[in-house]
């Protein structure tokens, strides 16, 4: 039986020519995340293990993203633990306040997640990066202190879910709609601990935004990671931006899937999650009469697409607010708008 992409990706990891669902393994790390809120932790483990020093300095991203500017005395004394811990192990890319953004915009952004990549992030949504081909999981603060450490994390090899893609998203969608309307079809633990694995002839009409969104949310949906295979787009987006060089892995022909759902773009439309899970999903336009008791709906961009949702919330009628929730959310997009300007004039 063939492999899924996720289980390539392990495979090669492992230094193993093959994987199954269910099995146990050890797999080399390409990059370990914390934040202002994990990090703390998984310094004290480390420390508390007797480990001395990291496995690789340029392998290791810290990020200062929740709280900073802080909000009270406890968040500067977190902040002053990471950014300590940061200078005496030498941590290369280490963002601090004037550099940092929403961390699982900016890694990509950086180029610090390329295809083929095997990472694991103290935040639930470091699942993220499999928009870039990529097997990307979130774990607990001890097992960041375990991988800065040693450069390793274990894996129960997960069994997958294809969700196969036709067509293009209509105006005024976007992956955001996408990832909702699925996880309100299977519910929040209806990918338990499974890769949902994203393919078919619509994903190529996904932008990287888009497909960052996607995965992002496949959390939400109790998965292990989110994935897409690497084509046009993802190349596009890595070239000239990724420190490392791209491994290319495809799922084999006979990869054995739990289920395949297949997922027309055409007929998405804009979706809403209410109260109180992520899977009680309802279109927008259901949603009027609720909305205008609560006065104008405000748009709150926190997630890898901002830029694309920004846009959206622009396009969007006059009724609708678009605000942006915090200074370090506001500089992050400002930074990104601003890149994006320069390059498209040629600046």
């Amino acid at each position: 039986m063939g492999m899924t992409m996720t289980q390539k990706i392990l495979a090669a990891h492992a230094g193993l020519e093959s994987v199954t669902a269910g099995q146990l393994i050890r797999a080399k790390l390409d990059l370990v995340l914390g934040n202002d809120i994990t990090t703390p932790v998984a310094i004290n483990e480390f420390t508390k293990n007797g480990f001395s020093q990291v496995f690789d300095k340029d392998k290791i991203a810290i990020v200062l993203d929740h709280f900073v500017p802080n909000k009270d005395i406890k968040a500067a004394q977190q902040s002053k633990q990471c950014r300590e811990f940061a200078c005496s192990h030498c941590v290369s890319h280490f963002y601090d306040v004037g550099k940092m953004g929403i961390e699982h915009a900016l890694l990509p952004e950086q180029g610090l997640v390329t295809a083929g990549d095997c990472i694991i992030g103290a935040d639930s949504h470091s699942c993220t990066y499999g928009a870039l081909g990529v097997f990307s999981t979130g774990v607990g603060s001890t097992d960041m202190a375990a991988g800065m450490a040693t450069g390793t994390a274990w894996f129960k090899v997960p069994s997958a879910i294809r969700f196969e893609l036709t067509g293009a998203l209509p105006p005024m969608c976007s992956g955001k709609d996408v990832i909702l309307t699925i996880i309100g079809m299977i519910g929040v633990d209806g990918a338990l601990y499974r890769s949902m694995e994203f393919t078919g002839e619509g994903v190529k009409s996904l932008s990287m935004d888009n497909r960052l969104c996607i995965c992002n949310m496949a959390i939400e949906a109790g998965a292990k990671n989110g994935i897409f295979p690497v084509d046009d787009v993802t190349r596009r987006y890595m070239e000239n931006r990724c420190e490392r060089t791209p491994r290319e892995f495809a799922a084999d022909p006979d990869a054995e899937y739990e289920k395949t759902i297949k997922i027309d773009l055409t007929k998405i439309v804009p979706t809403v999650a209410c109260p109180h899970l992520p899977e009680n999903t309802r279109p927008a336009a259901e949603l009027g009469d609720y909305l205008k008791r609560f006065g104008k709906p405000v748009t709150v961009c926190a997630d890898p697409a901002q830029a694309a949702e920004l846009a959206l919330a622009h396009a969007a009628p006059e009724d609708v607010i678009c605000a942006v929730g915090s200074l370090y959310m506001a500089g992050a997009i400002r930074t990104y708008l601003r890149r994006e300007h320069d390059e498209n004039s040629g600046h």
